[in-house]
């Protein structure tokens, strides 16, 4: 699973979309193609490998999938993507 991960934020504009979504809010893929310059078809294969690395979860809205930072990352994959952002990422507690 770490290396997914690491794979997949190793990718430019997977690791500024993941930025975008640190912010804690949900975000469709029209605005962050909008926002990153990036063609529509690529955004989509960006989000779809985020989503397979469990980083990043989609709900659809009607016709539009808003996403979001996965908040059930483990500490030590939240410590990761924090690191890799350089800010804090919204998570929440788990407990065992």
């Amino acid at each position: 699973m770490i290396l997914a991960v690491l794979s997949a934020l190793a990718e430019p504009t997977r690791l500024e979309a993941m930025r975008r979504l640190a912010d804690g809010s949900e975000h469709c893929v029209s605005e962050l193609t909008r926002k990153l310059g990036a063609t529509q078809s690529r955004m989509l294969r960006h989000m779809q490998v985020l989503r397979q690395a469990g980083l990043v979860l989609g709900r659809r809205e009607v016709r539009w999938v808003r996403y979001r930072i996965n908040p059930e990352l483990s500490p030590s994959l939240a410590c990761l993507v924090e690191a890799a952002l350089d800010r804090q990422v919204m998570v929440t507690e788990r407990t065992a």
